[in-house]
């Protein structure tokens, strides 16, 4: 499961932690998996782009633990993420939060700086810091949280998402 099928933070981890436990799965079995991932086809071009137009943070309810290989790919974007407590023995036991609805926090503390807040998600954990930047944007949601949540553009591409984001005007914030 994932914040596409539950919107409950809280609920997910724990139940993550419990499967984590059940199979004896560690940090270094996990990063083993995440260190073969790639950046979904187009992610660089698109943040390569955006990153020339104005600032760019990923809010990422990710963990630092995970976060660090798929950034490396991506020239190191500035990501707020989340970390977990491992043990020594790489035992994964609890995730702490950055904040709590730390995407939503980061983009009101934004806005109190005279930024323009321009923010794209695609899950019920993201809708929060839609709804409080000055625009939203979906991308790739699936179809049940889009059809909740009218009121956002829905892109399907990264040529789509771009266009979104060149609808809204200059993108400045440097």
């Amino acid at each position: 499961m994932t914040t596409r099928d539950e919107p409950d933070y809280d609920v997910l981890m724990k139940g993550r932690l419990k499967l984590l436990e059940k199979h004896k799965l560690t940090l270094q079995d996990l990063q083993s998996v995440i260190g073969q991932m790639a950046p979904m086809e187009g992610a660089k071009d698109f943040l390569d782009w955006l990153r020339r137009k104005c600032q760019v943070i990923i809010l990422s309810d990710t963990f630092i633990q995970f976060a660090t290989p798929l950034m490396k790919q991506l020239d190191y974007p500035t990501i707020f993420c989340n970390s977990l407590e491992v043990e020594a023995n790489g035992r994964i036991t609890n995730y702490h939060l950055r904040i709590k609805d730390q995407k939503r926090a980061s983009v009101a503390a934004l806005k109190t700086l005279n930024f323009r807040v321009v923010a794209a998600g695609d899950s019920y954990n993201d809708t929060s810091m839609l709804l409080e930047a000055d625009a939203g944007i979906f991308f790739c949601p699936p179809a049940a949280i889009a059809a909740q949540f009218p009121q956002f553009p829905v892109t399907r591409s990264y040529g789509e998402l771009k266009e979104q984001f060149t609808s809204l005007g200059p993108l400045t914030g440097f």
